[in-house]
């Protein structure tokens, strides 16, 4: 008598990941639809030889979106979106495989990876001269205004010239590179009668200014390790003849009168004179004849 055994095969085994906590260092800058992780660092087995359904969450609230998976049997994770280092810095993603497809009304075996992604910040913005002025709620581009400064004509001055709104200074925004810039005068000096250093950003005089029409200096803030990241500010400096007197007050002691309910910002007026608004004047004997 023969008998023949045929022994059927019972969904019994969980999917098994080779690896179920791993961790992945992202560039900022990496392309759009770059592969992330390997399909073989992924992909998990299965004792019972069954096919592997994969699906893919976030669970970090506001970085849903990013990553993806190739498909519902493959597990390569891919990029869907351009990542931004200010927006967010990690994320966690859980990879779930799974013995039946998803929605399945059959017993389903299911084992979960988590893997953890780290973006790291890239060399992607220009220096920002400081201080300035973010345009967008994203605060990734920042605007500074001119700096105004001011010299005597025929005069050369010894130290750094004091600027408004401050000293000539940038910054590298990718501040986890942080690296280092360099300043140039590349345009509105003809005559030479400025330099900027290269590390500081002091602006100093190497002549007199003999004219005096004003001067719109351009410098330019270039990092040392990409000629192509650099901005350029606007430096107004006017050309003023030499201060030699303070100003001052025409009368040590102004005195007035103001009447009881009077609407605010009406005229106070001269004590014992009171059809004569009070007038407070300074004069300058820089400027004899204003």
């Amino acid at each position: 008598l023969e008998i023949l055994v045929t022994i059927l095969n019972e969904n019994d085994n969980s999917p098994v990941f080779k690896q179920t906590n791993l961790t992945q260092v992202v560039p900022e800058d990496t392309k759009v639809n770059a592969t992330i992780i390997a399909r073989e660092e992924l992909s998990a087995s299965d004792a019972d030889l069954d096919t592997i359904f994969y699906e893919l969450t976030t669970i970090v609230q506001g970085t849903e979106g990013y990553f993806a998976i190739k498909g519902v049997n493959n597990p390569e994770i891919y990029l869907r979106r351009a990542l931004d280092y200010d927006k967010f810095k990690l994320t966690t993603l859980l990879l779930y495989a799974q013995d039946r497809p998803v929605g399945s009304s059959e017993t389903t075996n299911t084992a979960t990876a988590t893997i953890n992604i780290l973006i790291e910040q890239s060399d992607t913005k220009p220096p920002w001269f400081l201080p300035c002025t973010f345009i967008n709620t994203d605060n990734n581009i920042c605007i500074s205004s001119p700096y105004t400064g001011r010299v005597n004509i025929s005069e050369v001055s010894t130290e750094p010239l004091i600027l408004e709104p401050g000293p000539i200074h940038a910054i590298d925004p990718d501040y986890t590179i942080n690296e280092r810039i360099v300043y140039s005068i590349v345009g509105g000096d003809t005559d030479k009668v400025f330099s900027v250093d290269a590390d500081t950003g002091n602006l100093t005089m190497n002549k007199a200014a003999t004219s005096p029409d004003g001067f719109l200096l351009q410098v330019m803030a270039t990092q040392v390790n990409n000629i192509q990241k650099y901005s350029i500010a606007s430096v107004e400096i006017k050309v003023i003849n030499k201060s030699e007197h303070p100003p001052y007050f025409e009368s040590k002691i102004y005195s007035g009168t103001v009447f009881v309910g009077l609407a605010p910002r009406s005229f106070v007026f001269q004590a014992g004179d009171p059809s004569s608004p009070l007038m407070i004047t300074a004069v300058d004997d820089d400027f004899p004849d204003v």
